[in-house]
């Protein structure tokens, strides 16, 4: 099943996709999932919108927004990193998330290196504290893509990542929740303007997402519709002008378009 969230009539609606609608739900399929394991009715339709036309937000506005980093093998080489020894987490700011087909706004002041990294993201769909592997695997509601846009400069002169990853734009995530796929047996493709700039395993990471939130859970609740982000094995540089498309197989196409602040072509 394949779950997002539209803007109809400038307000958040989560639906169902289909090949050609998107059916708009009563409510969250994340609360409608934990009250149908008490017996109780799930969401019902109360509308349609054509696919085609959709305005899509991003997925989930997530409780905690966990973002890993260094995770796969070819990354850590790359940036002539220490391998890591237990899975640990960072955080991202709500403010950065977009949706699909919404543009990457590059700020006036970012200067040098400003790029994509492609990501699979779970979305958590239970409460969860002091959780084993098993029930890490069995909370996880689904899984989503993201692009963790980095200015780098900025990266490298202030103490945080606190413009440089989580500027407005810099996270966008969707196009959709899909709830039926073997994520980790998937290929992550990165291409700008239709040119392939990296593909990889997406499975091929030093700790799993499972790995983490048994981690995780060790010191903080999850919450349902809490997010990780799993990092990328590979970056590509984006101008302004650029489209961006960020595929994982099984999954599906997260587009955005690249703009300079205060240029919207």
């Amino acid at each position: 099943m394949r779950y997002t969230r539209v803007s109809v009539g400038g307000r958040a609606v989560w639906g169902r996709v289909g090949e050609e609608d998107v059916e708009l739900l009563s409510e969250s399929p994340l609360d409608a999932t934990r009250r149908q394991r008490h017996g109780e009715r799930g969401p019902t339709v109360v509308g349609t919108v054509p696919r085609a036309g959709a305005t899509w937000l991003p997925v989930v506005v997530p409780p905690v927004f966990y973002a890993v980093g260094m995770n796969y093998p070819r990354h850590i080489e790359h940036a002539r990193a220490e391998v890591p020894t237990r899975p640990e987490v960072g955080y991202r700011a709500n403010n950065a998330l977009t949706g699909h087909g919404s543009p990457i706004v590059k700020p006036a002041g970012v200067e040098g290196r400003f790029e994509a990294e492609p990501e699979l993201v779970a979305v958590i769909g239970r409460t969860l504290r002091h959780a084993t592997y098993k029930e890490a695997q069995e909370a996880v509601f689904g899984w989503t893509i993201g692009n963790d846009v980095s200015a780098r400069t900025w990266q490298h002169q202030d103490r945080t990542f606190w413009r440089s990853k989580n500027s407005d734009t810099f996270k966008p995530m969707g196009p959709w929740i899909e709830t039926d796929v073997d994520a980790l047996a998937q290929t992550t493709t990165l291409r700008v303007n239709g040119e392939v700039r990296a593909s990889f395993a997406t499975g091929d990471m030093v700790f799993d997402p499972f790995d983490f939130i048994v981690e995780i859970t060790r010191h903080s609740t999850l919450q349902p519709g809490d997010v990780l982000w799993m990092g990328a094995e590979s970056t590509c540089q984006l101008e302004p002008g650029d489209t961006v498309d960020i595929e994982i197989s099984g999954i599906g196409v997260l587009s955005n378009p690249v703009h300079s602040e205060g240029n919207p072509s």
